[in-house]
């Protein structure tokens, strides 16, 4: 499971919140929110959007770099 389809799973689960009716208020299909979930499709970014909007959450992007050490950023 990638990292978006744990965080999407952990969510859903933690909102009560079925797999179609996710679907249902993200705008997409239960099989897109199944496959997500399972790593099988890695989604857009604008379907993220509308995942977290749908779970109300906000969604965050960070880059960060291994050779950092851990807490520091650089740009």
């Amino acid at each position: 499971m990638n990292d978006a389809g744990s965080l999407v799973k952990a969510w859903r689960v933690r909102r009560g919140v079925s797999q179609a009716q996710l679907a249902e208020l993200a705008g997409t299909g239960q099989a897109a929110i199944s496959r997500i979930e399972s790593g099988r499709d890695l989604p857009t970014l604008a379907v993220l959007g509308r995942i977290a909007s749908a779970l109300d959450c906000r969604l965050m992007i960070d880059f960060t770099s291994d050779r950092d050490s851990p807490g520091q950023r650089t740009v």
